[in-house]
């Protein structure tokens, strides 16, 4: 019998990679699919979404409105922040954003829909997440919004803090911040099955934490090992083996309010696939 080709599409960044290690490495296999993983920047792959163009995809709760009549969330395989997530930093310290030019890193990103939540009268320039730290110390931005391993080393590049949208988004809500998640194309007939195989995936390389981790070594931009495993730990963890109630009403709080202040035009219940 042929294997169904299951595309599973996710970011280069340590954490992803983490939690599809067993997947990746044919440590976690199943007779009925063959998995090919594709690498490209989130918010490639929230346009990606937007076409229904691979099976399996990351993607940012932000874009979830968007792709809904093609995919289906899984509480498995989420990254959330537990009182921490994208920050905005700037070269010196500023009292408000308002009206401040701020570097984003993505239209369909969640980081830009909590930032429009806390401060909507910004303007937007979007760029690569990779370009947006060169562009606030050149002077060519006010502020950036920083998301992936930049979180941690920002003070090296001589930044200054001003705002952690995920302590923020708990002081306000009292709930943690889903920032990304894992979506399956609605017309797979075996959704639960592939997303049961992600859990597995992720509950494997949390109980072979090393192992996994030499694998996302070669995706971490810039960090050492144990700034990757900080890293890793912060977005891999129990919330990503099941976001758990709280992580799914905090990430139907998010699109709520984002279409209550006008960013999303779209009102949607998630559809989750929970396993």
């Amino acid at each position: 019998m042929e294997k169904k080709l299951i595309r599973i599409a996710h970011s280069p960044d340590a954490d992803d990679a983490f939690m599809f290690y067993a997947l990746a490495n044919d440590v976690i296999t199943d007779e009925r699919f063959r998995f090919e993983h594709v690498l490209s920047d989130i918010e490639t792959l929230n346009q990606k979404a937007l076409d229904g163009v691979y099976e399996v995809s990351a993607i940012s709760y932000h874009a979830y409105p968007y792709v809904a009549d093609k995919y289906a969330l899984m509480t498995c395989g989420g990254s959330i922040g537990e009182n921490y997530g994208p920050i905005v930093v700037s070269k010196k310290k500023i009292d408000t954003l308002k009206g401040k030019t701020v570097a984003i890193p993505g239209r369909l990103t969640t980081a830009r829909l909590a930032l429009l939540i806390y401060e909507n009268q910004i303007n937007e320039v979007f760029m690569n997440f990779d370009e947006i730290t060169d562009a606030v110390k050149s002077g060519k931005v006010d502020a950036g919004l920083i998301i992936h391993e930049g979180q941690l080393t920002y003070e090296r590049e001589g930044l200054e803090l001003l705002v952690d949208l995920g302590q923020w988004w708990k002081e306000t809500t009292g709930l943690p911040l889903p920032l990304g998640g894992n979506v399956v194309r609605r017309d797979i007939e075996e959704k639960v099955d592939i997303a049961r195989l992600i859990k597995m995936s992720i509950e494997y390389s949390i109980s072979h934490e090393d192992e996994a981790l030499d694998y996302a070594l070669s995706f971490g931009r810039g960090l050492n090992r144990e700034e990757a495993r900080k890293f890793v730990r912060m977005y891999v963890n129990e919330r990503t083996i099941h976001l758990g109630s709280d992580g799914m009403k905090a990430a139907q709080t998010l699109l709520d309010l984002g279409y209550e202040k006008g960013i999303l035009d779209k009102k949607i219940e998630i559809d989750w696939i929970d396993v």
